[in-house]
């Protein structure tokens, strides 16, 4: 229901797909992993184990190469069908309260949920692997044990509750099968009908981690990067020409053709749905119809130019997208994607990118909830881009209304809001206007995260306010993209009139026309208000005593049209074209 997709070279031989699910759960019922009693007895539920997966984990985090080509059977194969099955005999089962413990079987199968649970309540447990539902024959004790056949559980049950809670997974059609018992040890012991197969203290496995301290090293191309020059960058012929084409660039153009092909309104509980807000909501049910926001953001070619800004800028402009939709930003997962930790270039840019990230999400008070980290991805025709996507959700206060993004009403006027003082030609810097035009990936990214957080509180409290009639922020391709898009979303034309002396870089010069409209300086949103009224001027006082800049650039108009101060003219079909045909124009549909 939300997300972005991110093309680049550097992906061709290594695409990045990550995740984000977000469940609900009563505070009085939540399960925990830890296993608890000595005697009680382990139950394995789900699908059967097979040879599917085994080094699954490993091999998410090994360079490709031609070597790594015959190992694509280690990825292990999903149903979701049974997956389905499996979250509802779960749910009922530990509606009995005969589990006392349970867990997932993810990364290393068998190896990882004895060990975890064993470990989380300082117990030892024994398994026979002879028990355990198989698939297909002939596999070894190492092959059972590491494989990662999905839709697979491992529960501690309450003794003398065995069948009571092995029934409810056989009336969903599951295996259900006990495979071991907890013991006082603290060992993990792996027995194959009466040969031990290994014994190992669970904590060794768990919790006593090896820590690693790799070298690390500034990449050469960093200072390279970060000191060009675009001053003499010439000025595009047709701004228009310019707009067009980064609305049809495939990582600014609509998703449409990704998120149609998907059930965006399963339970029917999406509220706002995708290319309606800068963040999805959904309104959930069992509490009583609150809403709570979701997004996912990351900008590689920040990341790349400079980890650590460019990790900050994925939490801030995660935290934005759900502030403009009027969310509190609460928490967030990471989705790490990185090239060899072992080179120390790669180690350098990991590190300083968790760093950032760090820094971001305690100054936004958005603790890292969850996470994964993938490295070694990288081909013999290079790294990707260092990648740390955020995931984050936020929750919409009770009887706020969620913000979209498309103009509403002719007449309303166009605002755009801004740290004061922040303007700088550097916003330049890693722009898709940047890449597209002139094929440089250069700059340094900035962030202030005082400044970011005053424009996110103000929109927030314009939203609860019921002060604005839309919200969008300016990421990829400036805010003149963004303007485009709340022209399409709303289907309503706008007269652009603003001044090149509105946007005077830090050094007192006026800014080029180019990175006026197409620069990607964050930490700005786009907001509309209607002309004239009590909630205009409260607006403009709460932008004042948040040390938030309201630069008037425009009006909402009926017409058919988008029209820049003279520097572009172009049609809502034109932008139409260029941005809803782009993707599907290359997909041959």
């Amino acid at each position: 229901m939300g997300g972005e997709i991110y093309f680049d070279p550097c992906y061709n031989g290594n695409p990045l797909v990550n995740a984000m699910s977000i469940g609900i759960v009563k505070l009085d019922s939540i399960a925990s992993a830890k296993a608890k009693g000595i005697g009680n007895q382990v139950l394995y539920v789900g699908s059967s184990t097979g040879r599917d997966g085994i080094h699954g984990a490993t091999f998410a985090s090994v360079e490709l190469s031609e070597e790594s080509e015959a190992k694509r059977p280690n990825v292990q194969c999903g149903d979701p069908f049974m997956e389905k099955l499996l979250i509802e005999a779960t749910l009922e089962a530990l509606a009995t309260g005969g589990i006392v413990g349970i867990q997932d079987m993810g990364a290393a199968g068998l190896t990882c949920g004895t060990s975890e649970m064993s470990a989380k309540g300082s117990l030892g447990m024994t398994i026979d692997i002879q028990k355990v539902p198989r698939r297909e024959t002939g596999m070894n004790a190492y092959e059972v044990l590491l494989s990662e056949s999905q839709e697979r559980m491992l529960a501690v049950v309450e003794q003398g509750r065995e069948e009571e809670v092995a029934a409810v997974f056989h009336k969903w059609g599951l295996n259900a099968a006990y495979i071991g018992v907890m013991t006082e040890t603290g060992n993990v012991q792996v027995w194959d009908g009466e040969r031990l197969e290994a014994d190992i203290p669970a904590k060794s496995l768990a919790d006593e981690c090896p820590t690693y301290y790799l070298d690390a090293a500034e990449p050469e191309y960093i200072a390279q990067v970060q000191s060009a020059d675009f001053s003499s960058l010439a000025e595009p012929e047709s701004y228009g020409d310019v707009l067009l084409k980064l609305l049809s660039t495939p990582s600014i153009a609509s998703k449409r053709w990704v998120w149609e092909q998907y059930d965006t309104m399963v339970q029917t509980q999406t509220e706002v749905l995708p290319g309606r807000g800068d963040a999805a909501v959904l309104t959930i049910r069992e509490a009583n119809g609150r809403k709570i926001a979701a997004t996912t953001d990351c900008n590689p070619r920040f990341c790349y130019l400079d980890p650590f800004v460019g990790a900050q800028l994925a939490v801030a402009e995660a935290a934005r997208n759900l502030s403009c939709v009027g969310a509190v930003p609460a928490a967030l997962t990471d989705c790490l994607n990185f090239p060899s930790p072992e080179k120390p270039a790669g180690f350098w840019q990991f590190r300083r990118a968790v760093e950032g990230m760090a820094q971001a999400a305690d100054f936004f008070k958005t603790p890292v909830v969850s996470g994964n980290v993938s490295f070694y991805n990288e081909t013999p025709e290079g790294a990707i881009y260092p990648t740390p996507t955020v995931g984050m959700v936020g929750v919409i206060p009770e009887g706020v209304e969620p913000m979209g993004l498309a103009f509403q009403n002719d007449g309303d006027l166009i605002y755009l809001l801004r740290p004061i003082g922040t303007e700088s030609a550097t916003g330049i810097a890693g722009s898709e206007y940047l890449y597209r035009v002139f094929g440089r990936a250069e700059g340094k990214p900035e962030l202030d995260l005082a400044a970011e957080a005053s424009v996110q509180k103000v929109v927030r409290e314009a939203v609860a306010g019921a002060l604005i009639q839309s919200a969008h922020d300016c990421a990829e391709g400036g805010f003149m993209t963004a303007v485009a898009e709340s022209c399409l979303a709303g289907n309503k034309g706008a007269e652009i009139r603003f001044a090149i002396t509105d946007f005077v870089g830090k050094d007192g010069n006026d800014l080029p026309w180019s990175t006026v409209m197409f620069g990607e300086s964050p930490s700005r949103i786009v907001v509309t208000v209607k002309e004239g009224t009590k909630e205009q001027a409260a607006l403009l006082d709460l932008c004042e005593q948040n040390g938030v800049e309201s630069v008037f650039i425009g009006q909402v108009k009926g017409s058919n049209k988008l029209d820049a101060a003279g520097l572009l003219e172009l049609s809502l079909d034109q932008l139409r074209e260029a941005f809803e045909g782009a993707i599907p124009k290359i997909m041959g549909k």
